[in-house]
């Protein structure tokens, strides 16, 4: 298997596919070896090309024969325990010599924490107590609700996940007292430094000795520490890891923050019925008023945001206007990962609820979205902005109509026409006027990304209706809209629909309406034929020359001028017919005979 390992991760893939086994994965780097246990490697799944991780354990390796048991042990409880702040898990290949684990995409959490010790004091800080409050509700999970112990947490069994989350993992020696195949209690000890982290009753009697025990106090020793190793890592562990178990001084806090150090000190308890729980070390950090010491989860802003997000569509508009205001001021000071995959996510499953958050929440999605790397803005931002487009929440339309300016140019023109197009064209025919209003805006922002036959056809018989809207700012949008549309649209197209759209507006009541038919006109000048000019717009123009309304008659003569001169220009590249040519023709035309009577009536 070295020799295996040696050759590189697509080597192994294909070596072990020869054999017969069939990986739903595909290895890439190796990421660490975890002492004698796994090798964690990144990979990719093979049906979709999502990132995963895959846990590798050698049962060939000399020093992991002995603990083959806890391999598998491992297995069957990650298997089996599914829990959001647990690492999920995926698929697993197993032989006679290999297991294969794969879950979701994650890293170390001691990668992780050389990462951050470059961060300010606060930043860290906000992130090591958000992420040992996941780690407790997970440890409070594993000890309540499956009655068992989890007997190995330290940071080489934390994970993290790209959304910067912390998962619980390393389930080696996890266990219950009902387990007939309980492996803690008899081989609890052969975990790698595994009396570094054991409680004081397993220094003093054994590891066995948890049977006699309830589940939860060797779990809190060793959360203690670990809050203690990443607070504190270059310290030297608590005194109380050895006797006589003096408890924690003030001196030796470190960077544990002030409302922590209490219930640090009670995680650290000797005795093992008088200890903190994880269960109750995190009701006192959730806890708002139960005095000093508490609250240090409560009060941290990314552990608010998470709830926030998590109870979302069950809170209150109070609540949801709060956590949406909290976000804006925030966003600038969330950790990368944490906006991108944590907050993104929930902010978009929140905007599918649709309603009156919708408008202010889309905002924050786009806002977020300016950390999605380009490659992936598409699948992360675009697609579910797609899909709001068939939600029926007239909340949710006007809000992805009023930001299309922030996406439009990202818009793939396959994707407007095939899944943007069907329901934007709604539309138009909403009972809501706002809506049709902002529809037609939205088609200038679109129509280079429409095809011909929705340009000439489709969109301009909706247009046409629009022009006769009851409301003067959508008839006036319209006629704006038909003039920016005109060079874009078919030849034929062109002098069969502009004129007459044009020379609508003119005769509407609406001043503004009036005004934009002119301009219209002389935007879209270059459209036209000059027979059409001389023959249909001036003709069509010089009504207004007279309108009520100064700010007509004013554009009307401006539009005039600009016809006359383009006709006059015209006309001066005419060819012209020699003078010589013209008394030739003329001859032929009248007679000689003809000419003499009226000569007669010059002579004197």
């Amino acid at each position: 298997m070295d020799y295996l390992r040696n050759l590189g991760s697509a080597a192994v893939s294909s070596l072990v596919q020869k054999s017969g086994i069939n990986l739903p994965f595909s290895l890439g780097q190796k990421v660490t070896s975890f002492e004698t246990f796994w090798n964690l490697y990144d990979a990719t799944k093979r049906d979709d090309g999502s990132p995963v991780s895959v846990f590798e354990y050698d049962f060939n390796h000399p020093l992991n024969k002995p603990t083959i048991p806890l391999a598998r042990n491992a297995l069957r409880k990650l298997r089996t325990i599914r829990h959001p702040d647990v690492l999920k898990f995926m698929d697993v290949v197993e032989t006679d010599t290999v297991i294969y684990i794969m879950t979701e995409r994650v890293r170390p959490l001691p990668l992780a924490l050389k990462s951050w010790s470059t961060k300010s004091a606060e930043e860290r800080e906000d992130w090591l107590l958000w992420g040992l409050h996941r780690i407790s509700v997970a440890l409070a999970f594993v000890n309540e609700s499956c009655s068992s112990t989890h007997g190995n947490v330290r940071t080489n069994s934390i994970f993290i996940s790209p959304s910067g989350e912390w998962k619980l993992g390393g389930f080696e020696v996890l266990s219950s007292p009902k387990d007939d195949m309980a492996v803690i209690y008899t081989m609890g000890g052969l975990l790698p430094d595994a009396m570094s982290y054991a409680p004081p009753e397993v220094k003093k009697s054994g590891w066995h000795n948890l049977k006699e025990q309830d589940v939860a106090p060797a779990d809190a020793y060793s959360l203690g520490l670990l809050l203690h190793s990443v607070f504190n890592p270059t310290h030297p562990p608590p005194a109380t890891a050895q006797p006589p178990h003096p408890p924690p001084q003030p001196s030796t806090r470190g960077a544990i923050p002030v409302a922590l150090f209490p219930s640090f000190k009670k995680l650290l308890n000797p005795n093992p019925k008088a200890r903190m729980s994880p269960k109750l070390f995190l009701d006192i950090g959730m806890a708002e008023t139960a005095g000093e010491g508490s609250g240090f989860f409560s009060n941290n802003r990314l552990v608010k945001v998470c709830t926030g997000l998590d109870n979302f569509s069950l809170g209150s508009e109070a609540e949801k206007t709060s956590l949406l205001r909290t976000l804006k001021e925030s966003a600038s000071s969330f950790p990368p990962e944490f906006a991108s995959f944590r907050v993104l996510p929930s902010l978009i499953s929140a905007l599918e609820y649709g309603g009156a958050s919708a408008a202010t929440i889309l905002p924050l999605v786009l806002q977020f979205g300016k950390n999605v790397s380009p490659e992936d803005y598409s699948s992360v931002i675009l697609a579910p902005l797609i899909k709001l487009y068939a939600s029926p929440d007239r909340g949710t339309r006007m809000a992805l109509l009023d930001h299309l300016p922030e996406y439009a140019e990202k818009l793939d023109k396959k994707v407007v026409v095939d899944k943007i197009w069907p329901h934007l064209q709604t539309g138009f025919t909403d009972t809501v006027a706002v809506i049709r209003e902002a529809t037609v805006r939205a088609v200038v922002l679109l129509s280079l990304k429409l095809n011909d036959r929705i340009l000439n056809n489709d969109l301009l018989r909706h247009l046409a209706k629009m022009q006769n809207d009851i409301e003067p700012s959508i008839r006036t949008n319209t006629c704006i809209l038909i003039g920016r549309l005109g060079p874009t649209l078919g030849y034929n197209t062109k002098r069969k629909v502009l004129v007459p759209a044009f020379s609508r507006a003119l005769k509407d009541p609406f001043v503004h309406a009036r005004v934009a038919g002119l301009m219209a006109f002389m935007a879209t000048i270059d459209c036209f034929d000059v027979e059409d000019m001389a023959g249909k717009v001036i003709p069509g123009i010089s009504s207004t020359m007279l309108d009520k309304e100064k700010l007509v008659r004013d554009q009307a003569f401006k539009a005039i001028d600009l016809f006359v001169k383009k006709l006059e220009a015209h006309a001066a590249s005419m060819v012209r017919i020699p003078s010589c040519r013209k008394l030739r023709i003329f001859r032929l035309l009248v007679s000689p005979k003809q000419l003499k009577p009226k000569m007669a009536l010059w002579s004197p």
